[in-house]
């Protein structure tokens, strides 16, 4: 089965496969990913196939979308993820992205973000796109509002004590240049 891929002048974005464990382990004990989503207790390559099979293949199978490697197009040398993910307690697929930390602050969130919310409107036809993020991601926030999300309040979600931060892209509203 071909494997879905999106390309930026920088970046290739395609779907996870059971080879990127150890890149896995290495992006989820990130500082952070610790920080801003959460231990998922992957530490080894069982762990790692693990979060693999049950999170991004299960859901390429079941949404036909999950979470992209987000690699270098010049080295294919792999610095993030950045997908949509369907969630409990949310009325919509949301975006996440997370980076290697050498990566961060290099417009390559952003980038790869973009031709994630294009797809969803355009391949997927999704009406609108959420995101969720902590308050105290001031990184994620700017991001979010950059790409054109707009604020929608506070959720939690469903067996979650912790108060997020919601934000909605209709996909009828622009995307900043080049993806309009």
């Amino acid at each position: 089965m071909p494997q879905f891929h999106l390309q930026t002048a920088r970046l290739d974005l395609r779907e996870l496969t059971l080879d990127d464990t150890a890149f896995t382990i290495a992006l989820l004990n990130s500082p952070s990913w610790l920080a801003f989503i959460g231990d998922r207790n992957v530490h080894d390559d069982a762990q790692a196939t693990l979060y693999l099979q049950n999170g991004p293949l299960r859901s390429y199978e079941l949404n036909g979308f999950g979470l992209l490697r987000v690699s270098l197009r010049e080295t294919g040398l792999p610095i993030g993820m950045c997908g949509l993910i369907r969630r409990a307690g949310l009325s919509h697929p949301d975006i996440g992205f997370a980076f290697l930390p050498e990566y961060e602050g290099k417009g390559y969130g952003f980038e790869a973000a973009m031709l994630v919310l294009a797809d969803a409107r355009d391949r997927l036809a999704l009406p609108e796109v959420l995101a969720i993020t902590m308050a105290t991601n001031p990184r994620s926030i700017q991001l979010l509002l950059r790409l054109g999300l707009k604020a929608a309040g506070l959720i939690t979600l469903p067996g979650e004590l912790e108060q997020l931060q919601l934000y909605r892209w209709v996909t009828s509203d622009p995307l900043p240049a080049p993806f309009a």
